[in-house]
């Protein structure tokens, strides 16, 4: 596989980058960071998803390798979904990047409000 410096359209790492980044990604994988949940428990923990955005990052997050699924013979059949190693790898930066977004939402909210601001000024001008 080539190695990309850039971030080119023909760069796999480009591609992985942009599935890993999703905010859906993200946030499922920080979901089962407490342990293996079925479908509709990970659902219940992301307002907003949808069944089919949830379905669809589930399969890109078990493809790459970050989350194994298993189905559990019940009856109804049940999946659970889990963090892998190379998913649990991912653990330090997400909480990192988690821990600032909390640490600078403040300042991230002041310059919201002074671009709003200029941009209102803007167009009274």
């Amino acid at each position: 596989m080539p190695h990309c410096e850039q971030f080119s359209v023909n760069c796999p790492s480009r591609l992985l980058f942009d599935q890993i980044a999703d905010k859906w990604s993200m946030m499922v994988l920080t979901v089962l960071d407490a342990g293996p949940m079925r479908f509709n428990g990970i659902k219940r923990q992301l307002e907003g998803v949808t069944q089919k955005a949830l379905t669809q990052c589930l399969r890109r997050l078990e493809r790459n390798g970050l989350l194994s699924r298993r189905v559990i013979v019940t009856s109804p059949i049940g999946v659970e979904y889990e963090i892998t190693a190379l998913g649990r790898s991912l653990q330090p930066p997400f909480k990192a990047l988690y821990a600032w977004t909390k640490d600078h939402l403040d300042a991230v909210e002041d310059a919201r409000q002074a671009f709003d601001g200029r941009i209102a000024a803007d167009m009274v001008a």
